[in-house]
């Protein structure tokens, strides 16, 4: 579904060089570059920077609410077109907030982002970066605020910063089913 979107930039993951625990598997990983947006010129992309090894399900998760709630939340705060996520933490085989022990963290299996800034326009050409944990005035603060909420409506689980020491300088969304669809987590 993702790979005849024009604008989109995705690519089937390498597999695992050695077999991985059972609860550090990705169902359908690829690797997201860009993913496709409307802009107020027509067709354009977000980046993922850098690219990502994530699973389809988050993929298509994340497409579709830059599509529709932050490419306009970006257009609105600012008058420009989101252009790029500074991301981490795609697929990587870990315990929760990196603990020894315990439950595997969402990242395991390729059903969690973290976001740590948001660039706006051209970078060249005086772009804007909006950090998660350090947000530069009252505009940028109120835009992380609406960023925020749209993605607690957008998926399972939102952490970010003041929920707990492990999420301080990022937005750790993901698609966790919980015990009921409507059930979410969003601190």
């Amino acid at each position: 579904m993702l790979t005849g979107v024009p604008g989109n930039q995705i690519r089937m993951a390498a597999p695992a060089p050695k077999p991985e625990p059972e609860g550090c598997r990705v169902t359908d990983p690829i690797v997201v570059e860009a993913l496709a947006v409307r802009t107020a010129e027509g067709p354009g992309q977000v980046k993922l920077l850098p690219p990502s090894t994530v699973s389809c399900e988050l993929a298509r998760a994340v497409s579709l609410w830059l599509d529709t709630s932050l490419q306009p939340l970006a257009r609105g705060a600012f008058g420009r077109e989101l252009t790029a996520l500074r991301v981490g933490g795609g697929h990587e085989c870990r315990r929760r907030n990196r603990q020894t022990q315990g439950s595997f963290s969402e990242h395991a299996t390729g059903q969690a982002l973290d976001i740590f800034a948001f660039q706006l326009g051209d970078e060249k050409q005086g772009g804007l970066a909006v950090s998660v944990e350090r947000p530069n005035g009252l505009e940028q603060t109120r835009f992380l605020d609406g960023v925020r909420q749209s993605a607690c409506g957008a998926f399972m689980t939102v952490l970010g910063p003041g929920a707990d020491a492990a999420h301080a300088n990022h937005l750790h969304i993901d698609i966790q089913r919980r015990r009921t669809a409507a059930s979410r987590f969003c601190q």
